[in-house]
C-alpha cells in the first residue's frame, strides 16, 4: 500500500528477459538513490504507480520483476532505457497519509491529449484507454497518475482533467510529460467499489 506522495525518482538502466521467469515477463533495473537493505528483498515498491517486487539490490541500482500482466496493463511495455520514473516505498504502520490509499494495481493507461499551463500549474487532459472505466471517474475524487496522488478536476464523457501544482511537478516525472505520452492510471478504490455497486 502507498499514498502517492513522491519524494524519489529513478532512471531505467535496463529492461531484459530473464530465463528464470515465465515467457513474456521482464526484469527492469533502476538506478536510484533510495537506500534498500537485503531484508527489503521481496518487498513492494511503487514504480510509476505499479506495485513491483524488489528481487535484487546492487550498489546504485535495484531490480524488479515485471509480469506479463503488468506489461499488458501498464506503460512499462513502452519503457526505454533512460526513462525517469516515480518511486515510492510501501507505507509503514503509523506513517502519515498525505495523499490517498494507492494499491499499485494499475487499472489502465491514459494518453495525454492536452497540457495547459495556468500560473505555473499544469492542467492535463487525459483519455482513458479502457473506456469502461470512465464511469468510475468522479470530480474531486482521488486518482493516481504514474503513482502520483492527484485530484480529478473535471470529467466528461470522453476525457478527464487533473491539475498539477508546481511543487508536485518539481518532485515527480510529470514535468516531463508531452502530448500523446502514455501514463499509468489507478482509479480511487472507493470510486471503483461504488461504481461496481451501482
Amino acid at each position: 500500500m502507498f499514498n502517492g506522495i513522491i519524494y524519489n525518482l529513478g532512471t531505467i538502466k535496463s529492461i531484459r528477459k530473464s530465463p528464470r521467469y515465465i515467457s513474456g515477463s521482464r526484469v527492469v533495473e533502476i538506478n536510484s538513490n533510495i537506500k534498500f537493505k537485503k531484508s527489503d528483498i521481496g518487498e513492494s515498491v511503487s514504480c510509476d504507480g505499479v506495485c513491483l517486487t524488489l528481487i535484487r539490490i546492487k550498489s546504485n541500482s535495484v531490480l524488479f520483476y515485471l509480469s506479463k500482466e503488468t506489461l499488458i496493463r501498464s506503460n512499462f511495455k513502452y519503457a526505454r532505457v533512460g526513462k525517469i520514473i516515480n518511486l515510492e516505498k510501501s507505507l509503514v504502520h503509523g506513517q502519515k497519509i498525505s495523499g490517498h490509499y494507492v494499491q499499485g494495481h494499475v487499472d489502465t493507461t491514459a494518453e495525454i491529449n492536452r497540457i495547459n499551463i495556468v500560473d505555473k500549474t499544469w492542467i492535463l487532459r487525459l483519455k482513458l484507454h479502457n473506456k469502461n472505466l470512465q464511469k468510475s471517474l468522479i470530480e474531486k475524487a482521488s486518482i493516481s497518475v504514474n503513482g502520483v496522488s492527484l485530484t480529478v478536476s473535471k470529467v466528461s464523457k470522453i476525457y478527464f482533467e487533473i491539475n498539477v501544482i508546481p511543487h508536485t511537478l518539481k518532485l515527480t516525472n510529470l514535468k516531463n510529460l508531452k502530448i500523446k505520452d502514455i501514463v499509468n492510471i489507478e482509479i480511487d478504490i472507493f470510486s471503483k467499489y461504488i461504481s461496481k455497486l451501482s
